[in-house]
């Protein structure tokens, strides 16, 4: 297979990623245990991500959020009310497995 113009043709068809995941591919020991189609498949995903990514940056920096919130940057001295402990059990997420677990409970 004739991979330098086959990656030329790739960024010429604006797909960047793709091309480098193909010179990564060739160059990588066992991907030869992978089929055409996953191969292909995993070209493509990786593809998809990148311009999802892309996507979501630029939207992040169109919305002029200037900072990320985290649980760990609450300052709980400031007089709103917040409690703590209750805080971190909702982070902690058991209320969405046991909303879900009493789901399947009433469906079976």
């Amino acid at each position: 297979m004739l991979t330098h113009p086959t990656i030329d043709k790739l960024h010429r068809l604006r797909l960047p990623v793709m091309a480098q995941g193909l010179r990564e591919l060739i160059d990588a020991p066992t991907a030869g245990d992978l089929s055409f189609e996953e191969r292909l498949g995993l070209l493509a995903d990786r593809e998809l991500l990148e311009r999802e990514n892309k996507k979501l940056v630029w939207r992040l920096a169109k919305s002029r959020i200037g900072k990320t919130a985290c649980l760990e940057d609450i300052d709980y001295r400031a007089s709103r009310g917040l409690d703590r402990s209750l805080l971190q059990e909702l982070a902690g997420g058991d209320w969405i497995r046991s909303i879900f677990q009493s789901l399947n409970e009433s469906e079976e």
